[in-house]
């Protein structure tokens, strides 16, 4: 099996982020490399949380350590890492809340109990990558943040309805305790053998729900693309358009979460492509928009969350 951490960056875009690769050819070569580079560097971290990295957990928490103190890291994927960091210049106060998610993820059992604990676990994990990206992108106007953060959210969101039962195998429940009754993983396991049960019913009702909360993050993160430069606004709204097809194709298959992995088709990632070419247009003389703050009451206390 081909490790990650010996992947090149284009090539572990490649192999394990295939809607942003797709996206990744919209955005030029300064901007596609940089963005291949932090997608890399956070699969690791990714890969280091999940143990399919040798010593990964102890690696990450010493990433952590040397991210506070300032020092050079003798980690050779973070002193990989630390030029880019330093380039783009990287929040060390968004990097170690992406780590703190990552590490959250290492108990032998995660179980959200409310929809505000999954949204700033989402924050951790994925909008922080959003607010990466803002440097990566070369977006420098502080109101895009908030943007970010929830085309993040939206994002992660999404990936826990796709993976509701995968997860559940590695005892891990993302879905509010309080939307279904506080099922533990393990019943979710069992449900997903018996769909016409009362529990996997439950669990279609929230996967429905999650679907619903993502759509609310998509929108206000689509409503930060003019903050953006007009490349980076096409690669990164045919990013999101690919994801949010994930939740679309869902929807169709009326939400069920026991059904296998849905994926996007090279067929399908073009037709978002082409859907998302009204909004650069728009985009000259489209107002810039205020930021719904009710969307961030879970998160105050994190960076960038005002």
């Amino acid at each position: 099996m081909i490790r990650n951490e010996t992947l090149s960056p284009k090539d572990s875009l490649a192999a394990n982020g295939r809607s942003f690769h797709w996206a990744s050819r919209f955005l030029g070569s300064t901007m596609g490399n940089n963005a291949a580079r932090l997608y890399a560097f956070c699969r690791l971290l990714d890969d280091m949380a999940d143990g399919d990295i040798d010593d990964g957990p102890a690696r990450l928490s010493a990433i952590q350590d040397d991210l506070r103190s300032g020092a050079k890291s003798h980690d050779p994927a973070f002193a990989a890492f630390q030029p880019l960091m330093q380039e783009l210049g990287f929040s060390v106060p968004v990097l170690t809340a992406l780590i703190d998610g990552l590490l959250d993820d290492q108990a032998d059992q995660v179980l959200l109990a409310s929809e505000g604990e999954l949204l700033r676990y989402a924050y951790r994990v994925a909008g922080t990558v959003g607010l990466l990206m803002c440097d990566v992108l070369e977006c420098r106007d502080s109101n895009a943040k908030a943007h970010a953060i929830d085309l993040g959210i939206a994002m992660q969101l999404t990936n826990i309805a796709r993976d509701v039962l995968e997860d559940a195998h590695m005892q891990r429940r993302y879905i509010p305790g309080e939307w279904i009754g506080d099922l533990e993983p393990q019943a979710i396991v069992a449900a997903a053998n018996a769909p016409a049960s009362d529990d996997a019913k439950l669990i279609r009702t929230a996967v429905q729900r999650l679907i619903a909360l993502a759509e609310t993050y998509y929108q206000s993160g689509a409503r930060g693309y003019c903050y953006l430069p007009w490349r980076a606004h096409v690669g990164i709204s045919v990013a999101a358009r690919v994801y949010r097809q994930i939740g679309i194709q869902l929807g169709a298959k009326n939400y069920a979460w026991h059904d296998g992995r849905q994926v996007t088709s090279r067929m399908t990632k073009a037709q978002c492509s082409l859907i998302v070419a009204p909004s650069v247009i728009t985009r000259f003389w489209a107002m810039r928009p205020l930021h719904e703050t009710a969307l961030h009451h879970a998160l105050l206390g994190l960076p960038y969350v005002k």
